[in-house]
């Protein structure tokens, strides 16, 4: 039995107040399990994008893992069967997950990344993240001085220094700093971000990179785009970018790599293949073609292994279309679109697909490898010297394609 309450209004005064009740709820976890196992193995029979479930046994996995439930007393043990029965199906955008609504403190992070050959006390700064805590705030610190301190508190050589960030995301922080160059301390204030947020700007330093390196490489001739995601704001930002910083290049890479899909690949196909149909001369200068809002000149687009859903469908639409070539690693066939569902219990979600993409030949995309028109794997150890195999191909590829500058 427990306590609830809600809030009753006076409409007349516009005074709010509790009002207090108490209710019996009998819960059966282990019913709400079991209720939720043949659930998700219902929908699975009935809306799986094949009737035929990839030709598993869908009954004798029923059975199989219907005798682990009067074992599995949590949630996280539970999405993870959930996950093992759904990855029999041998399909893609399946499985379980568990939400957890632990009162957990999320841990801060600085936007600096230190030196891992520096053994002494504190944090020595190896390099400052653009648009991070210490880039939109004047101070002292550069590469090479040392944090020695968190809100007082000192950061010893060997120990853990996490949990003085532990809560700290959003607000400010004091810092105790030293330079090692002038032999001053002193300290400084900022506004500590989340991981997630420091996770966003070295993306946006990973694209920085990349855009340098194409535009190095092609003497400024070749433009680069990363696509993010598959989704509104990725599409907007491509498209600002292929029709403004991008429109006076003679070609364009498109990076796909990394993308976990959503549903922009007749958008992206749309942009990328415009066919020039008439020019602006006023007075006999050109000053533009249409269709002014899609690409007229040559592209490449760059997949990867872990492109994931429509990530795999644009590339395939794309190759399609003839548009352009892919460069890169094979991509797995995941192009399906997923049905989330959320539970009686609201922490436990399962996906399955349910729509299939099919080719005008009568083949799904699902399972099936797309393959790229010119072949090209990262290696690792050239990868940490910050080479990009990849990236130079599609470069090489794009300037064999518009030729020698006149």
């Amino acid at each position: 039995m427990q306590p609830r309450w809600y809030q009753k209004s006076h409409c007349s005064g516009g005074e709010t107040k509790p009002v207090e009740f108490e209710a019996f709820f009998d819960y059966q976890p282990y019913g709400e399990r079991e209720y939720i196992f043949n659930h998700v193995w219902q929908q699975v029979e009935d809306k799986f994008y094949v009737k035929d479930l990839h030709g598993v046994d869908w009954k004798g996995y029923r059975e199989a893992y219907a005798r682990f439930l009067p074992y599995i007393n949590n949630n996280y043990d539970f999405q993870e069967m959930l996950s093992e029965m759904l990855g029999e199906l041998n399909g893609s955008h399946t499985g379980a997950r568990y939400y957890s609504n632990g009162p957990a403190l999320s841990t801060a992070a600085l936007g600096a990344f230190y030196d891992e050959t520096y053994d002494g006390d504190g944090l020595k700064i190896k390099e400052i993240l653009a648009k991070g805590p210490f880039a939109v705030k004047k101070t002292d610190v550069t590469p090479g001085c040392i944090i020695e301190k968190i809100d007082g508190k000192p950061i010893v050589k060997g120990q853990d220094y996490f949990p003085l960030l532990e809560g700290k995301a959003g607000r400010k922080v004091l810092l105790g700093m030293y330079n090692p160059a002038t032999g001053k301390r002193f300290d400084i204030t900022i506004k500590a971000i989340s991981t997630g947020e420091q996770s966003n700007l070295l993306y946006k330093r990973w694209v920085e990179r990349c855009r340098n390196i194409v535009d190095k490489s092609s003497n400024g001739r070749i433009g680069y785009v990363h696509v993010k995601g598959m989704d509104s704001q990725s599409f907007r930002e491509v498209y600002s970018e292929v029709l403004g910083r991008c429109r006076n290049k003679e070609a364009i890479i498109v990076d796909t790599r990394h993308n976990g899909g959503g549903w922009l690949h007749d958008d992206l196909a749309t942009l990328l293949s415009g066919k020039e149909y008439q020019r602006f001369v006023p007075r006999g200068q050109y000053i533009g073609s249409d269709p002014f809002n899609k690409w007229l000149k040559p592209s490449c687009v760059l997949v990867c292994e872990d492109n994931y859903s429509n990530a795999h469908g644009f590339p395939w639409v794309y190759k399609e279309l003839k548009i352009g070539k892919l460069i890169g690693a094979p991509v797995p066939g995941t192009m399906t679109a997923v049905w989330w569902e959320n539970q009686i219990d609201p922490s436990i979600v399962f996906g399955i697909p349910q729509v299939g993409c099919m080719d005008m030949r009568g083949q799904y995309a699902e399972n099936h490898q797309l393959s790229p028109d010119i072949e090209v794997y990262n290696a690792p150890e050239k990868a940490l010297k910050g080479e990009d195999q990849q990236l130079e191909a599609a470069v090489q590829e794009m300037l064999k394609t518009v030729g020698e500058k006149k």
